[in-house]
């Protein structure tokens, strides 16, 4: 079976940009994992990679309350059958832009992976 994953990154975008921590990780597998550099220096115990939804769910909602005006504007997608590679500016009142690129590996429609790149 075939997924559009474009579609997934586009909902992806929409629910974190809604700070809608449910539907953002109902598009996760239970077991998925998350890599970011962010990750790594606010939380140093975890390497950058946190493994599971419950691990997803602590890590965003920390960043959406310490982050309300966090938004990001995605500026291209690239798709294969079980990757989507996304780059998009990172939007913070009172920080500096950031160029963000992320990867989703994808399974049977859910994220089973993701990688954040940054500066």
């Amino acid at each position: 079976m075939q997924h559009d994953n474009t579609t997934i990154a586009t909902k992806w975008f929409a629910a974190f940009n809604e700070h809608d921590l449910e539907q953002l990780l109902s598009l996760y597998s239970d077991d998925a994992q998350h890599y970011s550099p962010k990750l790594k220096i606010r939380q140093p115990e975890t390497n950058g990679l946190v493994t599971s939804k419950p691990a997803l769910r602590a890590w965003w909602r920390d960043s959406f309350d310490r982050l309300p005006t966090l938004q990001y504007e995605p500026t291209s997608f690239t798709a294969n059958n079980d990757r989507v590679f996304m780059e998009y500016i990172r939007h913070v009142a009172n920080e500096p832009d950031m160029l963000v690129g992320e990867v989703l590996e994808i399974k049977e429609g859910l994220i089973i992976a993701s990688r954040v790149y940054h500066g």
